[in-house]
């Protein structure tokens, strides 16, 4: 008998399903601590939560039969998956059950703003009689920008559509054919803030969306626009949107999502041109059935030993082999990683290289590790190492693995490349004796950079002054240089520094280190370790 934990309460449909299946003893047990969880965690084959039980550690030190655990929903914060990943358990999520509900409130929270429909319900309860100063303005005939263009911000374009409204999309890894087939303008993030009359955002929450839109974004809106966030708090810097709303830089700004959850008081809550919600995006019954559903589908998949679609982790690999591809996986996540911050638009087609020696390794688990890495960066939680190629070729790019085991300059090396419309870019990278991830080529570059840590990569033309000027500027904001490589072409052309630094890099920093006339651009990227 294979037997279910459910931790945390999920919907009834779910746990009808688990509880009808043969051979499956489905048990609930809610509001249970660390220690009574772990206490019979070593019985159970498969665990259910949602974000209120944490797995941690020592339950998974205690569940010696798990195989897997299912999160009803997107985050899997309250789960250890490095610690899950090291004993073999997948742990799952389900990132599309709530799709058209975040569409849909998306959509709602527009037509709020439009049309001020709350704050006229809040006059109407106070007795006061107020059309004219609720008057709105239609959809029709304006034009919304949509910032990521993924599931949700595709559903949204053909509802925005329907309203007789022009869209506008940013998303760095869409092509220009999948924008005809929507019937969108695929454009830059500066051409939306200067002219879309709503705009919405649909991005995940990481180091290249942070604070993307603030003081310098806003100033660059109309008057009359409006701006919606049912994505990620903190994409939007709440200090700049309330000081542009309370000073008429902007019409207004509908909110769902906060820096810190529960939000309670803030100062955006005073301003009436501000519609908040406390995170309601995925607050349906359709959509906490979705997540239930699709959550305990997977789960049946993984005890059936079937394929999974939403795995967050690397699936189960025997552990003598999985200690020798541990290190060649990392590798190729962070080839991907440095690919994409390479791509100078949407990528068509993405490859890989194998060379030298990798006896007895699956290629195939690699090359949807460096899929990963490279889609990561814009997707964040809805691309993982089960589904990237499944994603890159909705996206229309074309992937290519090439093996040869030949010998190299290296005893094995990975090379791999990006290519689109005016670009192509090559990155090389190889694991040492010593397990250590070394890159070792950037497009024409010769070099030698552990990608650990936080790095600052800077194309600039060689002359002199120029390392010591970025030194300089970095000293004065207090990031430490722990190491540099330089490589380059020929004396006098463009150079590339790699710095690896002992902290994270503020964009302000990015920004005054690209003011040097010799610096061509400066990018920070940070590898998590």
């Amino acid at each position: 008998m294979v037997k279910v934990l459910i931790c945390d309460p999920i919907s009834e449909k779910g746990i009808a399903i688990l509880q009808n299946e043969p051979g499956i003893q489905a048990d609930i047990r809610l509001k249970q601590t660390e220690d009574q969880i772990a206490e019979i965690a070593g019985d159970y084959h498969a665990m259910v939560v949602r974000s209120e039980t944490k797995i941690t550690k020592k339950i998974l030190d205690a569940a010696r039969q798990l195989k897997v655990i299912g999160r009803a929903g997107v985050g899997v914060d309250n789960i250890d998956v490095p610690e899950a990943t090291k004993k073999g358990v997948i742990v799952i999520n389900a990132p599309d059950g709530n799709t058209i509900s975040a569409c849909e409130h998306t959509m709602a929270m527009i037509l709020c703003l439009a049309r001020h429909v709350p704050q006229a319900d809040q006059s109407l309860r106070e007795h006061k009689w107020d059309r004219k100063k609720f008057t709105g303005v239609e959809l029709r005939g304006k034009t919304i920008g949509i910032l990521g263009f993924g599931k949700i911000g595709s559903e949204i374009a053909v509802r925005c559509r329907a309203f007789g409204m022009t869209v506008m999309v940013y998303d760095p890894y869409v092509t220009q054919e999948r924008a005809a087939r929507y019937n969108v303008e695929l454009c830059d993030k500066e051409k939306i803030f200067r002219e879309a009359d709503f705009i919405t955002v649909h991005m995940p929450l990481n180091d290249s969306t942070r604070n993307m839109i603030a003081k310098e974004q806003l100033a660059m809106m109309k008057p009359a626009a409006r701006l919606i966030n049912v994505a990620r708090g903190g994409i939007i810097n709440e200090a700049d949107l309330y000081e542009a709303v309370k000073n008429g830089v902007i019409a207004g700004a509908a909110i769902d999502v906060w820096t810190k959850e529960p939000m309670t008081e803030n100062p955006l809550f005073d301003l009436p041109q501000v519609v908040v919600t406390p995170h309601l995006g995925a607050s349906t019954e359709e959509a906490q059935i979705n997540v239930a559903l699709d959550v305990v589908e997977e789960i049946r998949r993984v005890l059936a030993d079937l394929p999974v679609h939403n795995a967050v982790n690397i699936p189960f690999i025997n552990p003598d082999i999985m200690e020798k591809a541990r290190p060649f996986m990392n590798l190729a996540e962070k080839l991907g990683k440095l690919a994409a911050y390479l791509a100078d638009g949407p990528i068509k087609e993405a490859g890989i290289t194998y060379l030298g020696d990798m006896k007895g390794l699956n290629l195939r688990p690699m090359t949807s590790t460096y899929l990963k890495g490279l889609l990561r960066p814009i997707l964040n939680d809805a691309v993982n190492y089960v589904n990237a190629p499944v994603v890159a070729k909705e996206r229309g790019i074309n992937v290519v693995c090439v093996q040869n085991d030949e010998p190299t300059d290296y005893v094995n090396k990975m090379v791999a490349t990006v290519k689109g419309h005016g670009f192509s870019h090559e990155v090389s990278g190889s694991v040492f004796e010593n397990g250590e991830v070394h890159i070792v080529k950037i497009d024409d570059y010769l070099l030698d950079v552990r990608p650990t840590g936080h790095l600052i990569l800077v194309p600039h033309k060689d002359q002199p002054k120029v390392v010591g000027m970025c030194g300089m500027i970095l000293g004065e904001n207090g990031i430490n240089i722990a190491g540099m490589q330089l490589g380059r072409r020929e004396a006098g052309g463009i150079s590339l520094m790699v710095l690896d630094v002992d902290s994270e890099v503020p964009a302000q920093v990015l920004k005054e280190l690209e003011k040097i006339p010799a610096v061509e651009k400066a990018a920070y990227l940070n590898f998590g370790e």
